[in-house]
């Protein structure tokens, strides 16, 4: 028989405009939302089937993190120091058990070392480790000399390197027979390197343009790393789908982003500058040195790219390199108050590029990010109130439940790291 259960009495925002309803009702039937809307207008349900009464607390989609790094666990940004492969995968698995616990049932990732992000999907899938819904990719595309190539020799479990449109075919194709969902590539640098700054290419167009068709003829989708308005217009010319970061736009490169605003997708990654800003000095890097690499700078144009972005009807994602040790895993939800703080969003509109819009890139299928019919039943039961307030997302005491494919799941995020709620888990929310 098909497990099926009610959520009553929920404070509903469901993700498909700003509203939120009051007295409100969700069917869960399976993996599926049978209804999700006021009470007042719900279909007969039968009276065997169970209800929580979930006491008026806020119940919103499941968020997505977009720029996800589950295989990092917590390592210094300036030096990835990777533990041995077993070791790497126990730490991935509890990377991905507490994201879910903090909200997020579904991820896109923008690079794993080690290979480990397809196997990590695949036992989340199985239902073997509880973690968010995961787009893998493997290691990230880069050139020699680039912002990826920080490797030694030997260490080419780290990144790939590869010189030429058919060296990159080549990266690419394996990344295929991997089985990823998204290759990862590098088409500028980063501030804090000393020999691959944002606004010089890596690639040519004629190696980005392969990389995107390769991946793009076996079903997988490409996010690259671009700052400089010279690498997105590269990314928006080439096909990609998901550009990471975007900081430097001029007209032109938004005009190209509003063009293709319906295919493709920024995450701004505003996290980075700011942990780098607040926290470098824990990595030997003081706040003056970090305003000197141009730190505080890129803060700045972000916040006139988001602005831009906004105003032409980009889609802007939340998330970005979470993982690291200024960034660590579990604080994702920081994203959502730096989009109200920093980008000047409203929170229901902070929310809504946490679930509507970071829905749409991590499934091309259209099954998740809203809670409507006939989609998956991934929500977030909160205690309190994130559209008037989403710093406290950031509390995981406030995180109730997490419910995804209709599995209730609770505390994930603590010293219990494989609670989960037998069945559907009711009696974790009376």
């Amino acid at each position: 028989m098909t497990n099926q259960y009610v959520l009553d009495d929920a404070r509903l925002f469901t993700g498909v405009t700003e509203e939120v309803l009051d007295r409100a009702r969700i069917w869960v039937e399976g993996p599926l939302i049978r209804y999700a809307g006021p009470t007042d207008s719900a279909p007969t349900i039968d009276g065997d089937i169970p209800r929580i009464d979930v006491g008026g607390r806020f119940v919103m989609p499941g968020m997505t993190e977009s720029h996800s790094h589950l295989s990092y666990s917590n390592a210094s940004p300036t030096q990835l120091n990777l533990n041995p492969v077993p070791l790497a995968m126990a730490d991935a698995i509890d990377n991905a058990r507490v994201l879910l616990g903090s909200g997020f049932t579904s991820a896109i990732s923008f690079g794993s070392a080690q290979c480990i992000d397809v196997p990590l999907r695949d036992l989340i899938n199985q239902g073997r480790v509880p973690g968010p819904r995961l787009a893998a990719s493997d290691r990230d595309i880069g050139s020699t000399g680039s912002n990826a190539d920080t490797t030694t020799p030997g260490q080419d479990h780290i990144k790939l390197i590869a010189d030429g449109p058919w060296a990159v075919r080549q990266a690419v194709r394996g990344l295929a027979k991997a089985r990823c969902d998204i290759v990862k590539i590098f088409l500028d640098g980063e501030a804090i390197s000393a020999t691959a700054p944002p606004g010089v290419l890596s690639y040519s167009d004629e190696e980005v343009y392969a990389a995107v068709e390769e991946a793009h003829i076996r079903g997988m989708r490409v996010a690259c790393h671009a700052r400089s308005a010279v690498a997105v217009k590269q990314a928006v010319r080439s096909g990609i789908d998901l550009i990471g970061h975007a900081n430097y736009l001029d007209d032109e490169a938004v005009d190209l982003l509003h063009a293709n605003r319906h295919r493709l997708f920024v995450g701004p990654g505003i996290a980075w500058e700011v942990a780098l800003l607040e926290r470098g000095h824990e990595l030997g890097l003081s706040r003056q040195a970090m305003e000197k690499r141009g730190y505080q700078r890129e803060i700045d144009e972000t916040i006139s790219a988001v602005k831009r972005l906004r105003e032409v009807g980009v889609r802007v994602l939340v998330g970005g390199d979470y993982g690291l040790s200024i960034t660590p895993h579990g604080t994702n939800a920081k994203d959502l108050e730096y989009f109200v703080d920093l980008f000047g969003m409203s929170h229901v509109e902070a929310l809504l590029c946490a679930t509507r819009d970071g829905g749409e890139a991590a499934d091309v299928d259209g099954m998740v990010g809203t809670l409507e019919e006939g989609k998956y039943a991934d929500l977030v039961v909160v205690d309190g109130d994130p559209s008037k307030d989403v710093a406290l997302l950031q509390d995981h005491n406030r995180i109730v439940a997490v419910v995804k494919g209709g599995v209730i799941h609770s505390g994930l995020v603590g010293p219990s790291p494989y609670e989960r709620s037998p069945e559907t888990g009711l009696e974790t929310l009376q």
